[in-house]
């Protein structure tokens, strides 16, 4: 219970130190947009690269893997299905599958897994699954749902390679299924770079509650109650069926897979939103909804399965 309130104050302070920042206008009215492209185009890349150059790729393999690959697509596609059904786009509608099933596995997931679950390791298998294929298929989709469906097909085909996020990504899994060592020379700076992505991430969210309206309010009220759900509720309560039953999973490795399902939905997604101009009070109010709302699941969890 313990590590699960303490990922929550880390990225509450962080929020609130943004949230101070945009209330007294210190980064000027353009200081979230900074923030959020310094993120996407330059730290969140590096991170990713860093993150998965020094990994063990033969978890991709695991049964954990499995599971939270499967738990995943079921609540993404459950909300794909409602989106279709009633309209909502492409973008809003693959914003909203995110925010049902991408957790937050970097900056809250990783002190949870440590102060928790006792190893930070057992989080690798959802980070490699969202950041190696998650992440470029959603980024993807999103770039051809926007401006990007312009010019020839074979460009459209090549749009993951354009992009700095499956960049980023790509490159740190070739480096480690390569086995090669980067030089501290190279690896050192970037690696500094990359520890800029979750304060500017969660800086440039707390900017983004400045003047905003009550999140479960407006047209996305429903796309958000629908998220929160699929999220806090029904990711865990998948992930907990297939481990249990169909894997057959016990003890502490049923309690790692359902901790980390139950994880709430991860901040990146609202640089994503912002960065492609679609689904962005969606993803602000289903990451701030779902984080309050996962602290009693997480807490319920470790003490049921723990």
């Amino acid at each position: 219970m313990q590590g699960v309130l303490t990922g929550f104050a880390v990225i509450a302070v962080v929020i609130a130190v943004g949230y101070v920042l945009g209330l007294r206008g210190h980064l000027g009215p353009q200081g979230r947009e900074v923030l959020t492209k310094l993120a996407f185009h330059v730290a969140s890349p590096a991170l990713l690269f860093t993150t998965l150059a020094t990994a063990d790729l033969s978890v991709v393999f695991s049964a954990r893997l499995l599971v939270t690959a499967l738990s995943t697509v079921a609540v993404a596609g459950a909300f794909v299905a409602v989106g279709v059904v009633r309209g909502w786009g492409v973008g809003r509608t693959t914003i909203g599958a995110l925010c049902s099933g991408y957790v937050n596995s970097g900056n809250l997931g990783i002190p949870i897994a440590v102060y928790v679950l006792g190893d930070a390791s057992l989080v690798a298998p959802v980070l490699l699954f969202q950041l190696v294929l998650v992440t470029p298929v959603a980024v993807t989709i999103l770039d051809l749902s926007g401006g990007g469906t312009k010019g020839p097909l074979w460009r459209r085909l090549l749009t993951p390679l354009r992009n700095p996020i499956a960049l980023g990504s790509l490159a740190g899994v070739a480096v480690a299924a390569s086995g090669l060592r980067v030089p501290d020379a190279v690896m050192d700076p970037v690696t500094l770079i990359g520890n800029m992505s979750v304060p500017a991430v969660l800086m440039a969210f707390g900017i983004g509650l400045c003047g905003s309206t009550m999140p479960l309010r407006g047209v996305e009220r429903r796309p958000v109650l629908l998220a929160v759900a699929l999220k806090a509720v029904g990711q865990p309560a998948v992930a907990w069926a297939l481990a249990s039953g169909v894997f057959g999973l016990r003890g502490p490795q049923l309690l790692d897979v359902v901790v980390t399902s139950a994880l709430p939905a991860a901040q990146n997604l609202y640089t994503y939103a912002s960065t492609y101009g679609v689904g962005e009070r969606l993803a602000r109010d289903a990451i701030l909804v779902s984080t309050v709302v996962s602290v009693p699941v997480l807490v319920g969890v470790a003490a049921v399965l723990g």
